[in-house]
């Protein structure tokens, strides 16, 4: 298999798609487009339609190839995968028959040095997926150690978050903290690993790319889109490669898949009925021969729903994690 080939491989691509049901007169949004692996997987159907998107520029440059071999059946578009709802309605469509999104950071962002994401190469402390917003390097030159440390304990679930937020900041006052071997040197003196471990930097670097690019966010707020413009029948795949991930996505469905606001102490109060049914009870993950080829895939899950004709929930609570603006603010 060629590196070409490689890279449009996307992970647990059959059984999501699979999922999907593809049918000829289909839409389909693939809401994470990176290089365009379920997208080539939804169009090998026939007379399907795919809407990608991605926030980053090289994966929409990169997929127009694609758009060319699809003769008009694939739309990319450069925005949040949060805007999914809002993308639909300027194409026209108020609903889709399915949406499938891998959410997290992709092997291409990883593999290139000057977009700062890994510690496995020396670059620019970056990590944004799109061109706006504050970067890594702003984040660890203007946050409280407080929230140094919030952020690095929550999004990293790192044990030793005080003592790397600690050694951030003392080494701010030396210099600026502007590249990624620079922050990776830093966290290396505070986290001791034995051989065989992953990197010392690592929840690290996972902690400030989720808080830069606001993943979390951004995740409930495309399923809660979704929800909104997926037609009655139509499914929705998500593959997630972390517990912070894949905990909003099994309590998101666990919620939509139940009746709820009611309560058995005013039982006045009307039952929602469930806006999506499960397909996964528990989580599809790789086969052996996936993850031998692919060892990004081992923490990957995939769970499916289908949409129901109920209609879609409002917002149930506000997130509990720290948030960018307020960490740029040092509030």
């Amino acid at each position: 298999m060629s590196a070409a080939d490689q890279r449009h491989i996307s992970v647990l691509g059959p059984e999501a798609v699979a999922a999907l049901a593809p049918r000829a007169g289909g839409i389909y949004v693939d809401a994470t487009f990176g290089a365009g692996g379920y997208s080539r997987l939804i169009l090998a159907t026939a007379g399907t339609r795919v809407i990608g998107i991605d926030r980053d520029a090289t994966a929409i440059v990169g997929g127009q190839d694609l758009v060319a071999q699809a003769d008009g059946r694939l739309t990319l578009v450069e925005d949040r995968f949060s805007h999914l709802a809002d993308i639909c309605a300027a194409q026209g469509l108020d609903t889709v028959d399915g949406v499938v999104m891998d959410v997290g950071v992709s092997s291409m962002q990883l593999d290139q040095a000057g977009r700062g994401f890994s510690f496995r190469f020396d670059g620019p402390l970056d990590m944004r997926m799109g061109g706006d917003g504050p970067t890594a390097a702003d984040v660890v030159a203007c946050a409280t150690e407080r929230d140094l440390a919030n952020v690095i304990y929550i999004f990293g679930e790192e044990r030793h978050s005080r003592g790397v937020a600690r050694a951030i900041v003392a080494s701010r006052k030396e210099q600026p903290i502007t590249t990624t071997r620079a922050l990776a040197d830093i966290v290396a003196r505070v986290v001791r690993s034995k051989p065989g471990d992953i990197h010392p930097a690592t929840r690290t670097f996972q902690a400030l790319r989720i808080l830069v690019n606001e993943e979390l966010d951004e995740l409930e707020r495309a399923l809660a889109a979704t929800e909104r413009v997926l037609k009655p029948g139509g499914w929705l795949a998500v593959v997630s490669f972390h517990s912070l991930e894949d905990r909003i996505v099994k309590t998101f469905l666990s919620e939509r898949s139940k009746s709820g606001g009611g309560s058995r102490h005013l039982p006045e109060v009307a039952q929602q009925p469930p806006s999506f049914a499960l397909l996964t009870r528990r989580p599809v993950v790789p086969g052996e021969e996936e993850t031998a080829a692919n060892p990004r895939a081992r923490s990957a899950k995939l769970r499916c729903a289908e949409r129901t004709a109920a209609p879609a929930r409002a917002a149930s609570h506000e997130p509990s994690w720290p948030r960018l603006d307020d960490v740029m603010r040092g509030g």
